[in-house]
C-alpha cells in the first residue's frame, strides 16, 4: 500500500516541476519523506542530462530585468524544449533569477556568465544544470544583452496569452525619454532590424548585396547603362529593411525611425532583439 497520498504526488511536483510518474516513484522510493523524494528526482534528473545534450531546444522564453531609475536593464533568453515547460512557474522563475543575476554580475560574455556564482558555492552553469534535472528538459541559456550606459528600457512581447515573453528588445538612448524609447522598442520587436545604422553593417554585406543586385539586374535583362542606378536602388532597399534608422517607422510610415528620434531630440546608442529560438 502506497505510505504517500495524490497530495504529496502534487506537492513534489510543485516544487520539483518532474513529472507524475517521476513524482510517484520518487516518494515510494523515499518511503513518503517529501524532503528525501525532492532529493531523489533531482539525483536521477542529473543523471539524465547528458542524455538530454543532444535534444534540440526551440522553445523558452525572454526575461528582463529594468533598473528603478532606468540607467541599466538586461534581456535574457532561456530555451527549452517543449511550451509546456516554458509556460511553468518554475522554469519563468529560473530565467529571472537569471536577468537578476546579469544586471547584478554584469557578465562579459556567456562564457563569463556560466562560470559565475549565482548562489554561494553554485555557479550558474550548475544552477541551470538542476534546472535541467528538476524540469526534466534540455535548459539553455543562449544568449543575453546588459546595457548600463544610458537610458536604459525594454519591451517584451508575448506571441501567445499562455507563454511567457517569446520576444525581447533592450534599448539605450542618450537621455530620459519613456515614450521613444517605448515605441522604438515596440517597432524593433515587430521589424527585426539587424544592424542600428549604415555604419554598423560589415562592408562585405553590403557587397555582397551589391554583386546580388548587379547580377540580378543582369539576369532580368536591365540595359547595362541603367545598371548603376538599379544597382543602388536595390541597396538601398535593402537598406531600409535590415537597418533600423532607415526602417519606415511603424506607428507613422511617412518618417523614418531616425527622423522620430530626432524630432525627439533623443539618439539611439544601440539595442538588442532576441526572440527564442531565432
Amino acid at each position: 500500500m502506497a505510505n504517500f497520498t495524490a497530495a504529496d504526488v502534487k506537492a513534489l511536483r510543485e516544487k520539483t516541476g518532474a513529472g507524475m510518474m517521476d513524482c510517484k516513484k520518487a516518494l515510494d522510493e523515499a518511503n513518503g519523506d517529501l524532503e528525501k523524494a525532492i532529493e531523489i528526482v533531482r539525483v536521477k534528473g542529473l543523471k539524465g542530462v547528458a542524455k538530454r545534450e543532444s535534444r534540440t531546444t526551440e522553445n523558452g522564453a525572454v526575461a528582463s530585468l529594468i533598473a528603478d531609475d532606468n540607467t541599466s536593464g538586461v534581456i535574457v533568453e532561456l530555451k527549452c524544449e517543449t511550451d509546456f515547460v516554458a509556460k511553468g512557474e518554475k522554469f519563468v522563475a529560473v530565467a529571472d533569477a537569471l536577468a537578476a543575476h546579469i544586471a547584478t554580475s554584469a557578465p562579459a560574455d556567456l562564457e563569463a556568465l556560466l562560470a559565475s556564482e549565482i548562489e554561494a558555492g553554485k555557479t550558474v552553469q550548475a544552477f541551470i544544470d538542476e534546472a535541467n534535472a528538476t524540469l526534466g528538459e534540455k535548459i539553455v541559456v543562449d544568449r543575453f544583452a546588459r546595457f548600463a550606459d544610458g537610458y536604459v528600457s525594454a519591451y517584451m512581447h508575448r506571441t501567445a496569452a499562455d507563454l511567457p515573453p517569446q520576444v525581447g528588445v533592450l534599448v539605450e538612448l542618450d537621455k530620459e525619454n519613456a515614450e521613444v524609447a517605448k515605441d522604438v522598442a515596440q517597432h524593433i520587436a515587430a521589424f527585426a532590424p539587424k544592424f542600428l545604422s549604415r555604419e554598423d553593417i560589415p562592408a562585405e554585406v553590403v557587397e555582397n548585396e551589391r554583386r546580388i543586385a548587379e547580377e540580378t539586374a543582369r539576369a532580368e535583362g536591365k540595359p547595362e547603362a541603367a545598371l548603376p542606378k538599379i544597382v543602388e536602388g536595390r541597396v538601398t532597399g535593402f537598406f531600409k529593411e535590415q537597418v533600423l534608422l532607415d526602417q519606415a517607422f511603424a506607428k507613422d510610415n511617412k518618417k523614418t525611425v531616425q527622423k522620430v528620434l530626432d524630432e525627439a531630440g533623443v539618439t539611439l546608442k544601440r539595442f538588442s532583439r532576441i526572440r527564442v529560438g531565432a
